[in-house]
């Protein structure tokens, strides 16, 4: 059974391990202000989830990370929905989120509800890479 939970100090060298872009002191900050999340099966650590607010006030998931074996069978459907389930509870009205245009999470967001909001193009080494789709949804 999935289960979606805050990381803690803990859970830091798993957090590190899912990607390489994340410093220290940055996953650090995001475990204090419980923005990311461990996501677990039967007490194994199988993925991740982070967010931060863009503009200050506009919930972006920046992650949704799950370990191979577990892709594709619906636990990042029950994941992204706790995500969504707690921002309500926080007041927020609207979420965002993105993937380059080569992955196939934008399949995954549309389905979840999401709707397209643009592109912006990474062309500046060394973070150059296809073009990034953002995706927004409505929590009112």
């Amino acid at each position: 059974m999935l289960t979606v939970s805050h990381a803690t100090m803990q859970d830091l060298q798993y957090l590190l391990s899912t990607d390489e872009h994340l410093t220290r002191s940055e996953c650090e900050l995001k475990i204090r202000d419980k923005r990311c999340y461990i996501l677990r099966e039967d007490d194994k650590c199988i993925g991740v989830m982070r967010y931060n607010l863009m503009y200050d006030f506009l919930p972006f998931l920046s992650l949704i990370y799950l370990e191979a074996p577990y892709r594709k069978i619906g636990l990042g459907s029950k994941a992204l929905h706790h995500w969504e389930r707690e921002m309500r509870t926080l007041g927020h009205k609207m979420l965002m989120t993105s993937t380059q245009t080569n992955e196939q999470a934008q399949h995954f967001y549309r389905k979840m509800g999401y709707r397209d909001m643009g592109a912006i193009v990474f062309d500046i080494p060394p973070y150059a890479q296809p073009p990034e789709m953002f995706f927004g949804k409505s929590l009112l």
